[in-house]
Parts: structure tokens; sequence; C-alpha cells
């Protein structure tokens, strides 16, 4: 029998090319009066915001810009930007750009409305209906957070990421231009592109997954696998690119009504602890944790690898054949090995210990302590130096 589960979709989904020209009918079906947009200075720097501004000032609506948000953002930065919106009666957040403004946006729509400090509300079931109403709009194609109902914030006083998780926090539309990702560099889209093939394979393979989530993360895999080489090789492939943001849109629905596992256990201590980009720390992780999950994972690592369109009928064979490919994948598209971002190995014990801890360490498909978590680093570290 299947065991009982929820499946909660709170966000409208507008999908396709040219869909940022739905945001204007959005806002005025929500009544927004005083917008604030949420994003980071890489994205006003690049240009990227103009689109966006022209619809607003189209429509004739009040906004402001709030574009402190950090890569791994920071609790700091999502109290900032929520005591901004205050003091601006902002009534509705806009987030637009990869998934650090998107999950500081989320966060901050809890404590603009209910108060406090965004690490009183780690975990789930301590956040309120009252949260700030929020659109996404997503620039890569890699976290998914457009229509995750979770936000991963930096304590920056611990350096350790937490989670806050609850459907009120989730977007209440989604939109999802691929022509806005055609800008995005090849390495950029090379770690998104792998974060959404992660989120896809962990969402599938997750002890705590259901048939939903296991479908739509097995589909996301041939979409991505099928298309990371083509994005990365040339940005202008807006075919390749459709299917990439597609694949990421689904590995978000995946993972977040399963969870992730592992290889965000780590990639997360990775991020808090180094600030590292965290698409390619997860690149970095992926096969070996698949590697040491095997024996656990047989059948479903075996339809991972077909569905990435290895031809091979043995359960064993496939699955051994598909953790090489993905290793061979990441190495393909420009992705290096983890002493590329100047890891201490006499902080692999810190990094364990940091990925015990992480509240998706039991979603792992087989058991991990602090002592496998170091054996891991370990063996990525030295793999590919």
């Amino acid at each position: 029998m299947i065991e009982r589960f929820d499946f909660i979709l709170p966000t409208k989904i507008r999908y396709g090319a040219g869909a940022i020209n739905l945001l204007g009918q959005e806002l005025r079906n929500s009544q927004a009066k005083k917008i604030m947009i949420i994003t980071d200075r890489g994205i006003v720097k690049a240009g990227l915001l103009s689109k966006l501004e022209d619809i607003l000032n189209y429509e004739n609506l009040d906004y402001i810009i709030f574009d402190e948000i950090e890569a791994n953002p920071k609790d700091h930065n999502v109290e900032k930007c929520a005591k901004v919106a205050r003091e601006n009666d902002v009534d509705t957040f806009l987030a637009f750009g990869g998934g650090s403004p998107m999950d500081a946006a989320k966060g901050a729509a809890v404590i603009a409305r209910q108060g406090g400090r965004i690490k009183d509300y780690q975990g789930k079931d301590k956040i309120g209906k009252n949260c700030m109403p929020l659109i996404t709009i997503p620039t890569t194609a890699g976290t998914g957070s457009e229509v995750t109902f979770s936000s991963v914030i930096t304590d920056s006083e611990r350096n350790f990421k937490f989670t806050v998780k609850s459907p009120y926090i989730a977007a209440r539309t989604a939109i999802l231009d691929p022509e806005l990702t055609i800008s995005v560099p090849p390495l950029i889209t090379a770690s998104t592109g792998i974060d959404a093939l992660t989120h896809a394979i962990e969402g599938y393979t997750a002890n705590c997954t259901e048939p939903i989530a296991e479908a739509i993360g097995l589909y996301a895999v041939e979409y991505i696998a099928s298309s990371i080489s083509r994005a990365v090789g040339n940005g202008n492939d807006l075919e390749a690119r459709d299917r990439m943001m597609m694949g990421s849109l689904m590995g978000g629905l995946s993972f977040s009504h399963s969870d992730v596992a592992s290889v965000h256990c780590m990639a997360e201590a990775l991020g808090s602890f180094y600030d590292a980009p965290h698409g390619l720390c997860n690149s970095i992780l992926l096969p070996y944790v698949m590697e040491y999950n095997l024996p656990e994972c047989e059948y479903k690592y075996a339809r991972i690898a077909r569905a990435m369109g290895i031809d091979e009928n043995d359960d064993r064979r496939a699955a051994e054949k598909g953790i090489k490919h993905i290793k061979k994948l990441s190495e393909e598209i420009g992705l290096p090995g983890l002493s590329s971002l100047e890891i201490d190995s006499d902080d692999f014990e810190k990094l364990a210990e940091m990925s015990v801890e992480n509240g998706s360490n039991a979603s792992n498909p087989k058991k991990m302590n602090k002592e496998t978590y170091i054996e891991l680093f370990i063996k990525a570290y030295e793999d590919r130096r």
C-alpha cells in the first residue's frame, strides 16, 4: 500500500517564451499597489531589470528595488529586506533572479508581516498564514525555488545553513520565461543545471518521497540530461534553454514534495562555511553520494541512467554507468573538482558535523553519519584535483 501523503501546490505557474509579459496582468489581478523587486547586484549590473521596470512603469505601478541579496543569502539580508519593506509600506514582493533572491524573498515575506528574526522560524510549522504576497521570476534554470515552499538561509553567526518551510511562503504566481536565461554564462548554466539534476535525483530517491514526486523527478532527469550540454555550448539555443527551465521547474516540484538528501547536506555545509556556489558544490558531490547510496538505490539509479539515455538492461550495470555518466558530464561542461574551491581538508570534520546536523540528513536513502561524510569529502577531494 502507498503510505498517506499530501501534495500541495499553492503556486500558479505561468510558463513559456515571452511569459514575462504576463506580469502586468498578474499584478493587476492581485491589486498590487506598492511593489518591492528583490534581486541581487549582479542582475542589476547585467541590465536584466530593464524589461521588468518597463512593465511596471507601463502599468503605472509604484515600486522600489532591493538589490542587497548575497549568494547563499544571509539572515541579515532577509531581515534588512523585510525592514525596508515595512518602512516603505510595500504590499507585494517580486523576486527576480536565481535561487538566492527567491529564497531571501520567501524568508522576508514571513518576517515582514509576522516579525522576529528569520531563524525564529527554522524548521516546519512555525509560520502563520499572514505572509507578504510573492511573485517569482527565475533568471536561471537550476534551483526550482520559484515553486518550492522552503527557503534556505545562512545563519551568519554560526555559518550554518538552515531551512524554513511552509506552504504559506510559496509564491502566489511563478512566471517562467526561458528567454530570460539566454544571457546566463556557460559556467553558471552548467552549475545551475547540475543543481537542477541533483534536485530531480534526490527528489526521486529520498526515503520520504511519494509517487507524484517520483514521477516528476524522473521526468526532470530526462529533460535536463538531454539538454544541458547544448545549453552550455550554445546559450542562444532557445529549445535547450526551454528544456532546462522545464527540467528545473519539475526538479523543484519533486524535491519540495519529497526532500533533498546527503548531496545537499554536504553542499550546504560547504556553502555556509566557505560561501561556495551551491550548484557547483552539488555538481562536485553528486556522483560520490550516489556511489555510496548505490546498494540501497540500484533500481532507481538504473531508471535514472535510462532516463539519461543509457541503454543497459542489467540494473546494477545501468546504475553504475549512470553515475559515471554524471561525473563525466560535469567534467565535459566545464565544472571543476572540489579542490578548485580552495577547501582545507582540515575542515572536513567540521563540514561532516554540519552535514549530519542538516535537516535533510535523515532523508538520504542510506544512513549517513559523521564518519561516512568525512570519507565522502575525502574521496571527492582526492578524486578530482
